[in-house]
């Protein structure tokens, strides 16, 4: 685990708005560039006075010492690093942390992102297919207007299909769809791997589940410190018979699909909701505040 650079910010190298919630950066972090790979995560703060977050690495350039976030705008911390622009820095980047995702191997994967999964979907499939790995890859989102990452995605994958909850862009309905029609045709890959909202790994685990083949979840949903501090990433996996306690910070961020308790840690998920949108809408209004100032 290294800090980004032996200074004390990290400048944001370039910004982009994917949808009206979701943003893309590369931080300039070279010792961090150096060592990252698909499935770890960092930990940044936005400033001195910032909680830390974990954000899941959604890509690096090892020349330039770039490291690629992409996050979604749900809380205090998030908005505040959303106001940051090109040229501006963030305070603390340290990493890579977690394991990276098993990838050795493997001729045949199927990767199932849904909504801002996708950036942490995106470059295991990117390694994969460099490995020559044939990639099937499915991504869903609810509406034409949320969707993300779509191109890049068609360069790292010999299929790809896109879901959608509207029927507003390609074909409606979700993720589970096109999946068990593969399936259901024939289809057998080495490896499901899913990374998304927690019910939809639960539906996609389960899809998979009669045929037997392994399915790799992301828990990176849950992390909250990113550290196993605060235990509000602890999970249940059913192992052998047993219940064995893991935390996806440090433990993974993956996890076997089948021994997952789904259940257990969408119900945990839920308790944190409104402890963020009431951030989200103090810090909402001190901005608000401070334009009525300003203007």
């Amino acid at each position: 685990m290294t800090k980004g650079r032996d200074d004390t910010v990290y400048p944001i190298k370039a910004k982009q708005a994917l949808n009206p919630t979701v943003t893309r950066m590369e931080i300039y972090a070279p010792l961090v560039a150096a060592k990252a790979q698909p499935g770890q995560f960092v930990i940044l703060r936005v400033d001195e006075e910032g909680e830390r977050i974990p954000l899941t690495v959604a890509g690096y350039d090892r020349d330039q010492g770039t490291v690629t976030i992409i996050f979604q705008i749900v809380g205090a911390t998030t908005l505040a690093l959303n106001q940051r622009n090109v040229g501006d820095c963030i305070q603390d980047f340290v990493g890579p942390l977690g394991l990276a995702t098993e990838t050795e191997g493997l001729q045949n994967v199927c990767i199932v992102g849904g909504g801002v999964g996708c950036a942490i979907a995106l470059p295991i499939a990117q390694k994969l297919r460099a490995q020559g790995c044939r990639v099937t890859s499915i991504i869903g989102f609810r509406s034409k207007e949320l969707l993300i990452l779509e191109d890049e995605f068609r360069v790292a994958s010999d299929s790809v299909y896109v879901m959608n909850d509207d029927g507003s862009y390609g074909e409606k309905g979700n993720v589970c769809v096109p999946l068990n029609r593969l399936l259901e045709n024939g289809e057998r890959f080495d490896q499901v791997i899913t990374i998304g909202p927690l019910i939809m790994m639960k539906f996609v685990v389960e899809a998979v589940r009669p045929y037997g083949l392994p399915c790799t979840v992301s828990m990176n949903p849950i992390m909250i410190d990113g550290t196993g501090m605060c235990g509000g990433c602890r999970l249940t996996l059913h192992q052998n018979g047993e219940n064995v306690t893991r935390f996806a910070c440090v433990d993974g961020p993956d996890f076997n699909g089948y021994e997952v308790d789904f259940d257990e840690a969408i119900s945990r998920g839920a308790m944190y909701r409104d402890f963020e949108r009431h951030a989200y809408d103090a810090a909402c209004n001190l901005l608000n505040k401070e334009a009525a100032l300003d203007a």
